[in-house]
């Protein structure tokens, strides 16, 4: 009985870690949207456009950028995941059309190609922290300013 337990323990964590490591570089076919799908929304809610550098990814997170590689021509291009799919086998991407254009792959239709994670981490702000802010100098003027001229005169009256 305790060795059966253990080897399930032991099944599962293979099967856990496998899946892992996955994640880190696929390799498959990848397809692309139709420039008639434009103005179409993704899954996150975003509208297609047939110039935009985004894909379909059947399981990372919506803003995670991607690499993808075609080996065939060594052209690579940066994507954003808006969308889910594709749900082919085999496949591992769905490109817009602007990102199959750049890796040479509109007149072949589907292409083998390497799918990498640049960043995991899901920033929703600007990356960049550079953030230059304004000085301020807070001295005291020499000025006076007074809001009513004519207090002055009341003042001097009443003095009198």
């Amino acid at each position: 009985m305790k060795g059966l337990r253990t080897g399930f323990i032991l099944i599962f964590i293979t099967i856990c870690f496998t899946f892992l490591t996955g994640q880190i570089r696929q390799e498959g076919k990848a397809s692309y949207y139709s420039k008639k799908m434009t103005g179409a929304r993704t899954s996150s809610g975003e509208r297609l456009h047939h110039d935009s550098m985004t894909c379909a990814h059947r399981t990372y997170p919506f803003g995670t950028k991607l690499k993808v590689t075609n080996p065939a021509n060594g052209k690579m291009v940066i994507v954003r995941v808006t969308d889910r799919g594709p749900f082919r086998r085999g496949r591992v991407v769905d490109l817009s059309w602007g990102a199959a254009k750049a890796l040479g792959m509109l007149s072949q239709g589907v292409a083998a190609v390497v799918v990498e994670p640049i960043d995991t981490t899901i920033v929703p702000f600007r990356p960049n922290d550079n953030i230059e802010l304004p000085e301020f100098d807070f001295g005291i003027s020499e000025e006076s300013y007074d809001v009513r001229p004519e207090w002055h005169e009341m003042k001097n009256l009443n003095k009198r």
